[in-house]
């Protein structure tokens, strides 16, 4: 298994109460410590010019001015301190590093997963939200598109839409987009009827499922929609963006995912890149039980077999505690489940 990651990721950290925080990255590596065959890479940050193919140059710099100052709240859910700039190019550096070794062909046990933190998904080009900064996933898309990709599909996991990804690629016929997540849950875009403009008409597929769909319906959105759609596209590669917040443990969903349906969503995801013939890596975005975290994050890698192409590509190389947060976390919960975790 080959794991991006790297230290500073550990640096950013929102606060006391946040569920965005540096456990996250410990209890995963914590989990994988007993895994054979684990092995480590420490991909460069991304620089200004890789953040540019996604970004604003106006925001990037706000970004490390926020960070530069000391950090503070850029909104209600998103917070940085003076780590937050290195990390976010951490962050993003590492998917990009993700998405050239799926090009390249890594499968298998090499098969990339990107561990940065901060997430991704909710960032704009010009806009931080939902705990993200710098869009991971898409800058993975465009690196690897200007590194001789023809087209990139991004899957999207996460309970959790995401919007910034989404639109980021929404008028473009090269990147395609698909999401399964939990109907009404922030930040309330996805519908079904968003499926794109212009060049990139239905080149947008969104799943919305309600509460409660559980595996069957995770399992089903893969089957009938996701699977399908993704291999009529055609990609040259397939990111993941890897979100277990819709876990049956995590404090901020009501789907109900459990841990083998990850596995076995992490093996529809490899039966749809081998049928596509399409390079396949992960990148890390929620998942805030920390338990549930750990368990889950090695099971898109286990048994790995898919194989792909030789390719040519010129070388870069429980609830959170009230009042911290002003949308993201803020659900109802169902009776049964316990609305207060640890915050390790």
């Amino acid at each position: 298994m080959n794991f991006g990651y790297r230290e500073a990721c550990l640096e950013h950290d929102p606060g006391e109460g946040h569920p965005e925080r540096p456990s996250r990255l410990r209890r995963i590596r914590r989990a994988l410590a007993d895994r054979h065959g684990v092995e480590y890479a420490a991909p460069e940050p991304a620089d200004r010019r890789e953040l540019l193919t996604v970004h604003d140059s106006g925001y990037i710099d706000a970004v490390e001015s926020l960070a530069g100052a000391g950090g503070g709240r850029w909104d209600g859910d998103t917070v940085a301190n003076a780590a937050t700039w290195t990390a976010a190019r951490a962050s993003a550096g590492i998917a990009r590093w993700v998405a050239l070794r799926a090009l390249a062909g890594a499968d298998g046990t090499e098969t990339p997963f990107g561990l940065g933190r901060p997430p991704g998904h909710h960032a704009l080009s010009d806009d931080a939200m939902g705990f993200c900064f710098f869009n991971n996933a898409a800058i993975a898309a465009e690196t690897v598109l200007r590194a001789g990709a023809d087209r990139v599909a991004i899957v999207d996991w996460d309970v959790h839409h995401g919007n910034g990804t989404q639109e980021l690629f929404y008028d473009r016929g090269d990147v395609f987009y698909a999401s399964v997540h939990e109907t009404d849950l922030y930040p309330s875009t996805g519908r079904t009827e968003e499926t794109g403009v212009g060049p990139g008409a239905e080149t947008t597929l969104n799943v919305p499922l309600p509460g409660a769909a559980g595996d069957p319906g995770y399992r089903a959105a893969f089957a009938e929609a996701i699977g399908p759609a993704v291999v009529a596209f055609d990609p040259d590669v397939i990111v993941v963006s890897a979100g277990f917040d819709a876990h049956e443990n995590d404090p901020i969903s009501a789907v109900g995912v459990s841990t083998e349906g990850y596995a076995r969503l992490a093996a529809a995801i490899r039966a749809v890149a081998a049928d596509a013939d399409a390079g396949l890596g992960f990148v890390l975005e929620g998942g805030y039980d920390l338990a549930a975290l750990g368990d889950s994050v090695g099971r898109p890698l286990s048994g790995s077999r898919h194989r792909v192409a030789e390719r040519q590509t010129s070388q870069d190389g429980r609830a959170t505690r009230p009042g911290v947060l002003s949308g993201y976390a803020r659900r109802q919960r169902p009776a049964v489940r316990d609305p207060v975790i640890e915050i390790a």
